[in-house]
C-alpha cells in the first residue's frame, strides 16, 4: 500500500503564526514555493497560506503585509496523516480542490504533497498509476 509518507516531500518549513505576511512572502520567494504551512511554536499545524491569499486578502484590500500576521489568514485546514493511503490523499485533494496537502504525524507537520509530488511518484514508479494521475488532473482542471 502506498501511503502519504511514500510520496510527500519532507522537510516542509513553516511560517510561525506570529510572523508577518511580509516574512511569509520572503520565505516563499527564498524557497521557491507558492504556499507555506502556518505552525505554532509546537510545530502544530494551524493553517496554510498561499501567494494568492497574500495578494487577495491583504494587498488588494489595502492592508499592510508587514503588519498583518500569518495566523490572520489561516482558515479551515485540510490535511492527511502520514499513514493515509494514496487513494485517501487523492480523494481529499480532489474533493476540496487542494493542490498542496499538508501531511501530519502525531499532530505535527512532517511533509507536504503537491501536484509535482504526485507526478514524480508516477515517474519514479512509486505506485501512482496513469489512471490516478488522469483522474486527479481531470477533477482539478476540467470543468464539468
Amino acid at each position: 500500500m502506498i501511503t502519504a509518507r511514500d510520496i510527500m516531500h519532507s522537510g516542509a518549513q513553516c511560517v510561525n503564526g506570529d510572523q508577518s505576511l511580509m516574512d511569509a512572502a520572503m520565505m516563499m520567494r527564498d524557497k521557491g514555493v507558492g504556499a507555506l504551512p502556518i505552525c505554532g511554536p509546537d510545530k502544530r499545524l494551524m493553517g496554510i497560506i498561499t501567494e494568492r491569499d497574500i495578494i487577495t486578502r491583504c494587498i488588494a484590500e489595502g492592508r499592510d503585509p508587514s503588519a498583518m500576521k500569518a495566523r490572520d489568514l489561516g482558515g479551515h485546514l485540510h490535511c492527511v496523516r502520514a499513514d493515509d493511503d494514496l487513494g485517501t490523499v487523492l480523494k481529499k485533494m480532489e474533493q476540496h480542490q487542494i493542490r498542496r496537502m499538508p501531511v501530519i504525524d502525531n499532530d505535527q507537520l512532517v511533509g507536504m504533497i503537491t501536484e509535482k509530488d504526485l507526478a514524480m511518484g508516477h515517474k519514479m514508479a512509486k505506485g501512482v498509476t496513469d489512471q490516478q494521475i488522469i483522474d486527479f488532473m481531470d477533477s482539478m482542471f476540467v470543468k464539468h
